[in-house]
């Protein structure tokens, strides 16, 4: 897959791009234009509940997007799979014969539901890949910089270890789905930067990125390795750090080793500050939603220019070459860079973040 990380001055030119072609602004083509189709359903599959970013962040940014777009005529139905690929097919189907106009598609399994994208494509609904790359023709990809973020958690990891004794550090590995390519290229990221430089002691691929599976993992590798043999820990996202801090806990671990994370969770943010947790990898929400609602809100307006504009990169899928994509930064968070990333970009206040329980933690790293 080739990357090219993407600058937000990238992002917003795009954006303002397709906000003023959705207002008939555009400098090219006749100055007298059909009036813009507004009534549309974007359908919106997400894929699980155990993140808690799906209902906080991409579903009401979506929705809010296309209702600006469309002059609020415009609706979103949402439907999350909670991880189950029968479930988010049967969801497809609905959309598919309730004839919505757009579907945006976060994929349980990116393999098994193909078959579903290629239903789609034969009822003329097109299919926005959103965050996962699904398998089948997709119009479009919008996403994140994955193998970037595992290689900003992989290289913070090794960074954080530091070894002057001469022996590598011992590294457990708690990977995301194989079901999810996302995670796929998250951990391609990541053993970029840490394979050569740590030994990786453990490796766990978490069906579902689900936390109490990883809980598990992390009690097997506790045990299999011993407590005071582990130096640091690689989690793919946040979600799984609490079960992984968890396993620690009972087995008596007071001082835990540096351990990643990703998706900028307000939980993980919190142990940032206490320092349970080394750094997350902050993918900014807004961007990718409103690219990804832009797109959609495009694609059935027939804005076709626009709506290639969109499209910065190119990847392939194990069923398709050189499908358009679109690729938003990634930044990594640690207790320096809190009120320059969550903060400023209005995903929690200060208030939200040193709740009582915090204000101790954060008047000590000037977070007042």
């Amino acid at each position: 897959m080739r990357r090219i990380p993407l600058s937000v001055v990238a992002s917003t030119m795009v954006l303002s791009l397709a906000g003023c072609a959705l207002l008939g602004k555009s400098e090219e083509g006749p100055k007298t234009r059909p009036t813009q189709v507004n009534e549309m359903t974007i359908g919106l599959l997400l894929p699980e509940k155990s993140s808690t970013r799906h209902d906080q962040f991409d579903y009401p940014i979506i929705k809010k997007t296309v209702a600006s777009l469309t002059k609020d005529q415009g609706r979103t139905d949402y439907q999350n799979a909670d991880q189950d690929p029968d479930v988010q097919a049967a969801q497809m189907q609905k959309m598919i014969t309730e004839k919505v106009d757009v579907i945006l598609l976060d994929a349980v399994d990116s393999h098994t539901i193909a078959p579903m994208v290629r239903k789609a494509k034969a009822a003329d609904i097109p299919v926005i890949a959103y965050d996962r790359l699904a398998e089948g023709p997709v119009d479009l990809y919008v996403s994140f910089d994955n193998e970037l973020a595992g290689e900003v958690q992989g290289r913070s990891l090794i960074d954080a270890m530091g070894r002057d004794t001469g022996t590598a550090a011992n590294v457990v590995m708690v990977n995301g789905s194989l079901t999810d390519p996302s995670g796929q290229q998250v951990k391609k990221g990541a053993l970029s930067e840490i394979s050569n430089q740590a030994k990786i002691v453990k490796s766990y691929d978490t069906a579902g990125w689900n936390p109490d599976i990883a809980q598990t993992e992390m009690a097997e590798a506790i045990n299999a390795i011993g407590k005071d043999n582990i130096d640091g820990v690689y989690s793919a996202n946040d979600a799984m750090v609490a079960g992984i801090i968890r396993s620690f806990e009972a087995a008596g671990v007071t001082k835990l080793p540096p351990i990643t994370g990703q998706d900028a969770e307000l939980s993980a943010v919190q142990r940032i500050i206490t320092g349970e947790q080394l750094m997350t990898v902050y993918k900014p929400y807004p961007d990718e939603a409103k690219v990804a609602a832009t797109a959609a809100v495009l694609k059935v307006q027939g804005e076709n220019i626009q709506f290639d504009a969109l499209a910065t990169d190119k990847v392939d899928s194990p069923t398709d070459k050189a499908i358009p994509t679109h690729l938003v930064r990634v930044d990594p968070l640690t207790r320096a860079n809190i009120m320059d990333t969550v903060v400023a970009d209005k995903i929690y206040t200060l208030e939200e973040i040193c709740t009582a329980e915090y204000k101790s933690a954060c008047a000590k790293i000037g977070l007042t």
